[in-house]
C-alpha cells in the first residue's frame, strides 16, 4: 500500500467543483419531473426473448422518479396496440399525470443509459427516438424526412453521427413522447394506412408515420438522438440489426 498523508477534511469530488457538477446536473434533467409510463405492444411467444428480457432488465431510469412499466399489449396490431395503451393510461387518474410516453417495441435492445439519454435530448423536441434500422442487408435509418425541405416528405436521411437530429418522423422502437400531445390531438394517434380513392389516389402509411405526418402539420418536432444506438433483433435469422 502507497503511503498517505490523512487529512482531516475534505469535500469530495462533487464539492470540489460544483460549477461541473450542477452542468451535469443541468444536461442530465434528473431534478425535473421524469415521470415516464414505458409501453410495449407484443406477439408473445417467441417475440419476448431473452434478449429482450435482459434489455429490460439493464434499463437505468433516474434515481426517485416514477417510472411505471413496461405495460405489454399483446394480441393487437402494432397501431392498435398503441392506441390502446395510450387511452388506458389517460383514463387512469394517476397515470394519465405522467409526463412522458416511452414506446418500447420487443425486437429493440437500447442501451443501458438510451432513457437517460433521451431525456437529455427532448428539450427541443416533442418526440425523441433512439437511432435504428430497419431489418435486412439494405435497412434504411429511422430518420424520416428533412424539416428544411419546403414539402413534408418522410425520405430516408442520412444519419449524423453522435448528433440529436431533426427530422419529420422516425420509428417507435425506442422513443420518447411527451404525453400532452395525446390529450391535444384527436383519436387515432396512430393507424396503418394501406388505401386507394378516386380523384385522391393511394395512401400508404406505417402507424408512425401516420402520427407523426399530423404533428408536424400541426407545429410540432421530432428528433432522432444519434447517441443512443439500438439494435433492431430478427429473432428468425439471430441477426441484431
Amino acid at each position: 500500500m502507497k503511503p498517505e498523508i490523512i487529512l482531516p477534511y475534505d469535500p469530495g469530488k462533487q464539492n470540489a467543483d460544483l460549477k461541473k457538477a450542477n452542468e451535469r446536473l443541468s444536461q442530465s434533467k434528473t431534478y425535473k419531473n421524469l415521470s415516464t409510463v414505458i409501453v410495449t405492444p407484443t406477439r408473445g411467444g417467441r417475440s419476448l426473448t431473452p434478449r429482450f428480457v435482459s434489455s429490460v432488465m439493464g434499463l437505468l431510469k433516474p434515481m426517485n422518479q416514477r417510472v411505471y412499466g413496461n405495460i405489454f399489449i399483446e394480441g393487437l396490431e402494432v397501431g392498435a396496440a398503441f392506441n390502446a395503451g395510450i387511452e388506458m393510461i389517460l383514463a387512469n387518474q394517476e397515470l394519465s399525470k405522467f409526463k412522458y410516453l416511452l414506446t418500447w417495441e420487443d425486437d429493440n435492445h437500447p442501451p443501458p443509459d438510451g432513457l437517460l439519454k433521451l431525456y437529455e435530448s427532448i428539450d427541443r423536441f416533442d418526440v425523441v427516438g433512439g437511432l435504428y434500422w430497419t431489418k435486412g442487408e439494405g435497412g434504411q435509418p429511422m430518420c424520416y424526412g428533412n424539416p428544411d425541405d419546403p414539402v413534408l416528405n418522410f425520405i430516408p436521411q442520412k444519419v449524423q453521427e453522435g448528433q440529436v437530429q431533426r427530422v419529420n418522423g422516425t420509428g417507435m422502437g425506442f422513443t420518447l413522447f411527451r404525453m400532452e400531445q395525446f390529450k391535444k390531438m384527436p383519436k387515432p394517434w396512430f393507424q396503418t394506412l394501406q388505401s386507394w380513392e378516386p380523384n385522391k389516389g393511394s395512401q400508404s402509411f406505417t402507424q408512425d408515420l401516420f402520427y407523426y405526418e399530423k404533428l408536424i402539420k400541426s407545429g410540432g418536432k421530432v428528433a432522432v438522438d444519434n447517441r443512443v444506438k439500438v439494435g433492431h433483433f430478427d429473432a428468425e435469422s439471430g441477426t441484431m440489426w
